[in-house]
């Protein structure tokens, strides 16, 4: 099971004594912050939740995997999630 947009901002509404309105602002600028500073190289850190920042990936060689032919692939950045000392207590349960 997963919780959708719809489903989270709801949940945030309630918990936080928000209107739906209200909470769907939050999410929205969270998400914009977040993209922003990550997109920057710059590390976002909610302590005891999650850390996310933006890494490097080298050039490097692969392979179709229909053909089997070898192939360039170029250096570029991807992105990587920490997970908080929180959110591992609450999954371990």
């Amino acid at each position: 099971m997963s919780v959708n947009r719809t489903e989270l901002i709801a949940a945030i509404a309630e918990k936080a004594g928000l209107t739906k309105t209200d909470a769907d602002a939050f999410l929205g600028a969270f998400q914009e912050v977040l993209v922003e500073n990550v997109a920057k190289g710059e590390a976002v850190k909610i302590t005891g939740l999650m850390g996310v920042e933006r890494v490097e990936r080298a050039a490097r060689t692969g392979r179709n995997p229909r053909t089997g032919e070898e192939i360039q692939i170029p250096a570029g950045y991807g992105v990587k999630l920490t997970v908080g000392s929180a959110l591992k207590k609450a999954v371990a349960k």
